[in-house]
């Protein structure tokens, strides 16, 4: 047979099987942002179905920043379709991020595949939000901007041609042997054609996470009604037994602001039709509007495969892949035909009724139920891309129902990743170990998502209200009661307790607020990681290395690391107690920090010992810190509403905090309908600045100033 070859196709071939090795040619996009561009990146992309403008004014604001790296030392290398990436490492460089991980908070050393999955109990990458970006201690950030299962090598491999080799060492007989020699680099792995990177300098690791959240939009401001508490109900109850629960948090005084209504109002789940059960829900509108007389919002339960009972089905059938869901569509919503099917059915048979937002259940994993990845979809999007961006896709279209509205929404996703820090969403899962959870929420603050340890079930009263302490100090207090029922009040007799860090958090809201306003403008993520903190100085101690023929035949070491406590805004430590504890070590940065309820000094740059009170979480303020409150109540305030405003001020230092405030429904901040008042305190004397005519502003004139560390004395 003769076959002629033209100039094209024989480079096409050649390309099959050679490699092509080149420098990025990096460009500023945006104050201290560079993007590279390797190979033919895909249309699909993370940051293009989020669909993020930059905010380029806070960018600006941010401290000036060179290139952080050298630029010689990053390497791009084209072969077999994939793209190859290299990043230099220093020694003592440690890393984070690379996904919502549960148990390691330093990645340096590890090995991921990032894939959107359920959390299957290790860090591997398969992860609810697997976000390509890593965070140095060096004070920059790595995002690779590609919809597919990248893989990491972060400082686990070492080339023959490195030019940090390490130390040689012959295990028979130096203990200085180690399994994992010293690795000068982090390695990708993208399967595709091309992908963006981009690179956020610091010069902090603080600075680099804002310039990733600020790059995106920065992040979301929930309503103020999104900060109190949620509770959610069983499965299959009606509307009546909805109300009758609202009234039951009434009557024992317990917070509650939304209210989370589960599968059962769907007529049918599991897939679903989005449409209202006439049954168990006969009158929605009614049972809306009298939630909302009680001053309680409704939260709609979903998942996005469309059932063919539903008047979706037919419309969507051929705007779907070529695989179903539990005998649903899975909708490609990467057609605006499709999305624009879903808007016009969720505006009217929802949000139009005055529904305030939704839980997204089950678009994140479980290879055996989910779309699998020989699956098609009519836009040509490949099944991998499909699962990678389902989540953030959800998210992008769904907020802009409700921004369409000029409705500030809040709720839960079970599926995220890059480019998401602007969308109204809490990830939440079905795994349920307590300290895994505390890890989450501070691996959470790296990577631009927000993440609730929710309270479902206890085996006793104690981790009952450890849990509820835990939730009432995160982006969401939520009781998630689908399957058993339980309330607040389950274990009487610790009721008194939970009812008061739910009240405590409800009186710490123009301090939460203020915070998600610092998320939203400067793009400081509101529950931080110590990593993140100035002063940070935690020497992490090496553990482990003792040789066991079966569980460590390599000797391998482990290193501790602080994955147990957090801080919440600029001003306050947070450290759980987790079931069990009598007594627990919390790590303090450099200055001084006081003891939340009674003023006293607690320590200062170093680690101290807390004991376990079953009544308290243990809080501690940095010297000088100020902290906002207003009086015990059930709901948060409403608009228009003005209330007494008592600040603590802590330490002896000379302190500040700007207090920020808005109508907490609307997006009318973003018009400059907001308020921003300086609160300062010094030798025992407070003062705020007179909040501008004309603008929203919820807080009396008269200040209540209570020096917490003068009553210690």
């Amino acid at each position: 047979m003769n076959i002629r070859f033209t100039l094209p196709l024989l480079c096409a071939l050649l390309c099959q099987y050679t490699s092509l090795s080149a420098q990025l040619q990096w460009r500023e996009v945006m104050p201290g942002v560079w993007k590279g561009t390797a190979g033919t990146p895909e249309k699909v992309t993370l940051l293009n179905i989020a669909a993020a403008k930059p905010d380029s004014a806070a960018l600006g604001k941010l401290p000036s920043a060179r290139f952080p790296l050298d630029r010689n030392d990053i390497s791009v290398k084209l072969a077999d379709g994939k793209v190859y990436l290299r990043f230099p490492l220093e020694k003592n460089e440690q890393l984070f991020g690379l996904g919502l991980n549960f148990k390691t908070v330093n990645q340096r050393g590890r090995v991921s595949q990032l894939h959107v999955d359920h959390y299957g109990g290790k860090d591997d990458g398969r992860t609810h939000a697997p976000v390509p970006l890593y965070i140095s201690s060096r004070g920059y950030g790595v995002l690779v901007d590609a919809a597919r299962y990248i893989t990491v090598y972060a400082g686990t491999a070492v080339r023959t041609d490195t030019k940090n080799p390490p130390v040689l060492h012959d295990r028979n007989g130096n203990k200085q042997w180690e399994s994992q020699p010293y690795s000068d680099a982090v390695e990708m792995l993208v399967p595709a054609a091309g992908a963006e990177v981009y690179i956020f300098a610091g010069p902090t690791a603080m600075n680099a996470v804002q310039r990733y959240n600020l790059f995106n939009g920065g992040g979301y401001l929930p309503p103020k009604w999104g900060l109190g508490f949620t509770q959610r109900v069983p499965t299959l109850y009606s509307q009546q037994d909805i109300v009758r629960e609202a009234k039951e948090f009434e009557g024992h005084n317990f917070p509650l602001d939304f209210i989370g209504v589960e599968p059962g109002w769907h007529s049918m789940a599991y897939p679903c039709t989005f449409e209202w059960d006439p049954n168990r829900f006969p009158d929605p509108k009614g049972f809306i509007i009298n939630l909302a007389n009680m001053g309680v919002k409704a939260n709609l339960w979903l998942n996005p495969y469309v059932s063919p009972k539903s008047s979706l089905y037919a419309p969507l059938k051929s705007l779907s892949g070529s695989h179903t869901v539990w005998n649903g569509l899975v909708a490609d919503f990467t057609l605006p035909e499709a999305k624009a099917l879903f808007r016009e059915h969720f505006l009217k048979n929802h949000i139009a009724l005055g529904v305030s937002g939704y839980k997204m259940d089950e678009n994140d994993g479980y290879d055996k139920w989910l779309w699998p990845d020989v699956a098609t979809f009519p836009s040509g999007t490949s099944a991998e891309q499909m699962r990678q961006i389902y989540g953030i896709a959800m998210q992008q279209m769904t907020d802009e129902w409700f921004r369409e509205q000029n409705r500030r929404t809040y709720g839960l996703v079970r599926a995220s990743n890059a480019g998401a820090s602007r969308f109204p969403y809490v990830i939440y899962n079905d795994y349920y170990s307590h300290p895994d959870f505390i890890t989450a929420l501070v691996n959470s603050s790296f990577i631009g998502v927000l993440w609730t340890p929710e309270v479902r079930a206890s085996k006793s009263a104690e981790e009952w209200v450890r849990r509820m302490q835990s939730v009432c100090f995160s982006p969401m207090a939520m009781l998630n009661a689908w399957a058993d029922g339980t309330k607040p009040w389950s274990f009487p007799e610790v009721e008194t307790a939970v009812q008061e860090v739910a009240m405590l958090r409800m009186q710490l809201l123009p301090y939460l607020y203020s915070t998600f306003a610092q998320y939203r403008f400067e793009g400081k993520p509101p529950f931080r990681s110590m990593n993140l903190i100035d002063g940070f100085a935690f020497t992490p101690q090496v553990n482990g290395g003792k040789l066991d023929a079966t569980l460590n035949p390599y000797e391998a070491k482990t290193r501790s690391e602080l994955k147990d406590q957090y801080m919440m805004g600029d001003n306050m430590i947070v450290a759980p107690f987790f079931a069990g504890d009598s007594s627990r070590k919390v790590y303090l940065p450099k200055g001084k920090w006081y003891d939340f309820y009674t003023g006293e000094l607690a320590g200062e740059d170093g680690v101290i010992t807390v004991k376990a009170r079953l009544d308290r979480i243990p809080l501690f303020i940095r010297d000088g810190g100020l902290i906002p409150m207003i009086p015990p109540r059930r709901q948060a305030p409403k608009p228009g509403e003005v209330l007494p405003l008592e600040v603590r001020v802590y330490g002896s230092a000379p302190g500040d905090f700007l207090l920020y405030d808005d109508d907490g429904n609307t997006f009318d901040f973003e018009r400059g309908q907001f308020t921003r008042v300086l609160l300062k305190a010094a030798n025992g004397k407070g003062s705020m600045e007179k909040p501008a005519a004309g603008k929203p502003f919820g807080y009396g004139p008269k200040v209540k100033w209570t020096f917490m560390t003068a009553q210690a004395k």
